[in-house]
Parts: C-alpha cells; structure tokens; sequence
C-alpha cells in the first residue's frame, strides 16, 4: 500500500482535500471550528470542534456529496502571506488558530489559503483548484483530544484520502478492505490472542491461553535453533543500575526512549530497553581463552521503552515486548563467518516460516552526525567495510542506508514485506567494536595477550510480539498447524449415539495435540462453522461408521472434502505435517 505522506503529488493532493473537507463540513456546520489536518500514511484527517454538534459515520456521505458539489464549482486555491498581527485579526473569533499563531515567532511566514467561501491557516502547498479533488473518499470518524492531552476537550476526527484518479482511488480503497481483515488487532481479538487494558497499562499487552500457546510455540521454536547452532541461553533481569547504561553509553545515547530513572535506597535503576549491558556482564564474568571464543548468548528477554501513545499499535509497536536477542563475542578473525552463520539461521528460519519477500538493508552512520554515534572514525570506517565484505561473499544483495546505524556499530536489517502495509524489520545483525572496549572486555590470545573481542548483536524473531502481528496478519490468522492453539477439533455427529467415541478419540488424541471437544447442544453445521471461524486447522466428524469401524474423518480448514483414516494412520499424517511446519 502506498505511503500517502511520502509521495509529494499525493501529499499536496491530500493536504488540499483535508481543506476542501473543512469547507464542506463549515457549509453544513456553521459553527464548527478546526485544530489540525496534517497528512498521515493512509490519506489524511481533520480534528473538529462541533460545539456540541455531532458527525458520526452516518454522516460522511452527506459530506462527501457537499465537497462533490464544492469540487465542481471549480474555485481556485489562493495562498496570502500575512504578519503575525494581521493573522491574529484574520482569525481572533477561532480559539484554535490564535493558539497555533500565538506559538509563532514574530518573523515566521504566516500564511493563508482562501478557496470560495473557506479561508484557512495553512502552510501549504495546495493544488491550483479545487476542481482537481474529485476521487476523495472520506473514510471514518474517531474521537481525538485536543494537542492529544486527555485533559482537554474531545475534538471529532474525520479520516479519508484522495487520488488522481479514479482507479487509483478504487485500488486504494480494495486495499484498505484487504488490510482490515489482515489488521492484527482484530485477529488478536477474534481468535483470543492478547488484550490491551488502560488499566494495565498502554501498550503493555496480556496475552490469553491462546495467546501463550502460539508465544510458547514460537519462542521454543527459536530456542531450538539457537542451541543447536552453539547458543548458550541466560536469564537477565529487566531493569538495572544506571551505571551500567552509562558504562555502556545507553543513557546518553538512547535516553529518550527509556522509562525515567527509579531511586531506590540512594541508588537508581532504570527500565532495560535492550539487553546488551547485561550480556556484556555475563561475558566479563569470566576469564576467556581465544580458544573458548565464538561465545553465542541468547537470551528471550523481556525489554521496555517509551513509545509515544500516538505510536503504539497493537502488538507490533508496544512499551513492554520481548526479544529474541543474542550476543556474539568473537575473535576479530571470526567476525564473517559468524556474520554468514546469523544470516544462514535468518534465511532459514524464512524459509520454514514461508517468508520470501524480503531486502536486507545495511544500515550506516551519517559521518556528518558527531552526536548520535560513538566518534570513532577508524573503529566505524573498519566495522562497516567488514560488514560489506560479508554480504558481498555471501553474494546477497543489498541497500544502504545512512545515518540508521544503532549508535554503537553498522547493522544488517532484513526488512519484511507484509501483505498490507509497508516493510517492517524484522532481523538484525549488529557488528560491535565499541560495547565491549567500554567494558573493558577480554579474551587471552594465542600469544598470551589480552585482546578486545568483537560482539555481533543479533535477533532472528527481532521482538517475539512484533512478529506475532507480522505473522497474524501474513496469514490472517489462519495458523499452520504446528502454531495453532487449538489444533484439532472434535466433533460428534449426536451427542447420543456418538459422544462416548468422540471422548474416547479426545482422550487419545489430548495426549499428543491440542485438541477439543465440542459436544455442545447444537447443530453439526453450527458446530462445523464454529471451528471455520476459529480458523482450527483440522476438525473430525465421528458418527455411525467411524465409531462402527474404529475411523477418523476429517476436514481441514477451508475445505469442504472429508477424508477417512485409521486413527494410527491420522496419528502419522498430523505429526508429518507438525515435523514440516507445513
């Protein structure tokens, strides 16, 4: 889907609609006033003071048949420049506007657009004529608090977007349909994955029984791999002194985006937002030969950072998540092999995930930028040459981008293309000279000497949550059957002449999958349709001749055949397909 805010024609497209909208809505409202109405990725909004009117849902066709007729009357858009004063005057009945004017130095350009009877405060650029915004669709309407303070008033939001064209707008909007039905947030709560309560805590998500069990799965999955490619797996806790992330450069680098600093008996702790400092005690912990090296640390790690409450979404953007961390220390004679093998763990692991559309990225410092990186032109010049050797010989290809490094060394983001939506990162591989200078880590060398080792920071999953949305999403919700929460269910045809052989195959069956038995007082059809709209991977029908003759009969999901085994024989077929990840 196209990125609305990114593209300049569409920019200026959307921004002139949100103005045409706030023409049409001030027709039908006279006494409504507006706050904002920036761009965003999908299109754009305005936030509206009704005084005390009312817009809803209902209502926006109204409104788009009032921007129809005001696009058709072709007026031009005409941009003033004013002084500070004269904007004030121009706009001292509209509390909204003196607010954002008064917040403006006196030498600020102010300027105006007038298009007919709407006169707005506005920046710009605008298209000519409104004549030129006749494929809008206005999308929804939410609530939004003024400046995004629940202290103050509750402002209308009215959302929609505009195209060139009318088949550019239609292909949009299909797509639009598609993302909602992909949208984790409602899968996650259709299928009993995780729930989001104020209460708790904004973005700090509880994850139900179902929700466990695909967490569980996944987080075994990954374990897996990782030890039986030499990982030695630790358990760290989730705050520190923030000594340690001033020893790491952390609070100063990395500051912003961490929980405030906690006093606790004259000492202060903060909130981990990443799992480095830690691992890079564990590694000091001990003295180290060069023939003990690589050392591979993993570790499944609960993390916490601010994120803005405008930023989070669901559980692909949260305050509290989980990692899928590990931390390599080499020789710096290892780093490229070790570089290929976190790669080769990467690429298949998406492999048995069924993820193929994919780029890597290497993510560089910006030289110009003294502040956000660690200055140390040498250490970088050497860590990102190494970091291009490694994929040039592994032959994969690549994009860099400057100025994305994280502050301490280069990095490796394998971004993911999702059904919907624009490419998220999910992997990352991290090549690391200065984390372990400043904590003066060692390892004895063959010649007796104690050198500095290298440290290759790396996730597969990159956040556990993240990926739980990624994968919702990418398969709306229908799970292969190794993931499933509940992975068969059990149907008798009548509860009658059939429950006892169901409960006898359940009995069976539980001690080997996730099974469950649905003997509720309702229709077979009900019941079928039932283990549809959980999404159940497979589901058997018992009645008079599966019980006759010791049978299972099955569907899987999206299927209307049956098929008929023996029960050894259903046995062999499921755990085939839980072995392949199929």
């Amino acid at each position: 889907m196209i990125n609305i805010k990114e593209d300049s024609k569409l920019n200026v497209l959307n921004h002139s609609c949100a103005h045409l909208m706030a023409q049409a809505i001030k027709r039908l409202y006279p006494s409504a006033m507006f706050w904002v109405g920036p761009v965003i990725e999908e299109g754009f909004y305005y936030d509206i003071d009704l005084n005390g009117g009312v817009i809803t849902e209902e209502d926006l066709p109204k409104i788009e048949k009032e921007m129809k007729k005001l696009a058709k009357d072709g007026k031009r858009i005409v941009r003033r420049e004013l002084t500070k004063d004269e904007a004030l005057e121009m706009f001292k009945n509209d509390k909204y506007k003196v607010d954002l004017i008064k917040d403006m130095t006196d030498d600020t350009v102010i300027s105006a657009y007038t298009q007919g009877d709407f006169t707005d405060l506005c920046r710009g650029p605008h298209v000519e004529s409104v004549k030129l915004l006749k494929n809008f669709k206005l999308l929804k309407t939410s609530g939004a608090y003024y400046k995004g303070d629940s202290k103050n008033q509750m402002l209308t939001r009215i959302y929609g977007v505009c195209f060139e064209t009318k088949e550019e707008l239609e292909k949009h909007l299909t797509e639009l349909e598609e993302a909602k039905l992909r949208d984790h947030r409602k899968i996650g709560k259709d299928l009993g994955i995780y729930f989001i309560d104020d209460l708790v805590g904004r973005g700090l998500p509880m994850y139900l029984p179902n929700g466990f069990i695909l967490w569980n799965e996944l987080e075994t999955y990954i374990r897996n791999k990782e030890i039986k490619n030499g990982y030695k797996h630790v358990l760290t806790p989730p705050l520190g002194n923030v000594n340690l992330y001033k020893t790491s450069g952390h609070l100063e680098h990395y500051k912003d985006a961490m929980f405030p600093i906690m006093e606790v008996e004259d000492e202060e702790y903060v909130l981990r937002p990443m799992n480095c400092p830690h691992h890079m005690m564990i590694y000091g912990h001990d003295l180290h030969s060069y023939k003990d090296l690589p050392i591979r640390i993993a570790e499944i790690a609960r993390d916490s950072r601010y994120e803005a409450s405008g930023a989070l979404k669901g559980i692909e953007r949260l305050r509290s998540f989980c990692q899928n961390d590990a931390h390599i220390f080499c020789t710096p004679e290892q780093i490229e092999e070790e570089f290929k093998n976190v790669v080769d763990l990467i690429l298949e692991c998406y492999k048995e995930l069924n993820i193929t559309e994919y780029t890597f990225e290497l993510s560089l410092r910006d030289k110009n930028d003294k502040v956000k990186y660690h200055p140390d032109d040498e250490m970088w010049d050497n860590a990102e040459e190494r970091l291009r050797k490694v994929m040039d010989d592994i032959g994969l290809p690549y994009v860099e981008k400057i100025g994305e490094a994280a502050f301490y060394g280069p990095k490796l983001d394998v971004q993911v293309k999702p059904a919907v939506g624009n490419p998220i990162t999910i992997s990352t591989c991290q090549i690391d000279f200065c984390l372990p200078t400043k904590f003066d880590l060692k390892y004895v060398d063959s010649d007796g000497q104690k050198k500095t080792p290298v440290v290759l920071h790396r996730a597969v999953f990159g956040s556990i949550d993240r990926f739980i949305a990624y994968y919702l999403e990418e398969t709306k919700g229908i799970l292969p059957l190794w993931l499933a929460p509940t992975q068969i269910s059990i149907l008798p045809v009548n509860n009658e002449y059939h429950l006892e052989y169901a409960k006898d195959i359940y009995n069976k069956l539980n001690e080997l999958f996730r099974c469950e038995l649905n003997s509720k007082d309702e229709k077979l059809s009900y019941r079928m349709r039932e283990a549809q709209t959980s999404k159940l991977p497979l589901t058997l029908i018992l009645g008079d001749k599966e019980k006759e003759e010791s049978l299972i009969s099955y569907r899987m999901f999206g299927s209307r055949e049956t098929n008929t085994l023996s029960l050894d024989e259903f046995i062999t077929y499921v755990n085939d397909r839980i072995k392949s990840k199929n």
